[in-house]
């Protein structure tokens, strides 16, 4: 069984690295790091994008932004 963490990104470019960063030392070999970008302007996709090149468990899922939906 594989473990999905679920990470929204908006905009949290400053964050985004310690998040990451705080994650990945701690997981088993059988995990996926879903990072759910929801059109963030700054660099945040970006540097997901880079972390993805090295760690193939860490997958992003981007679109234009909707906000809450409730």
């Amino acid at each position: 069984m594989k473990l999905s963490i679920i990470v929204p990104v908006y905009n949290v470019e400053q964050y985004l690295v310690r998040c990451i960063e705080s994650i990945v030392p701690q997981m088993c070999a059988d995990y996926e790091l879903i990072l759910v970008d929801d059109g963030s302007t700054d660099n945040s996709l970006n540097i997901v994008k880079e972390y993805m090149k090295s760690n193939l468990n860490i997958k992003v899922y981007a679109g234009e932004n909707i906000g809450l939906v409730g």
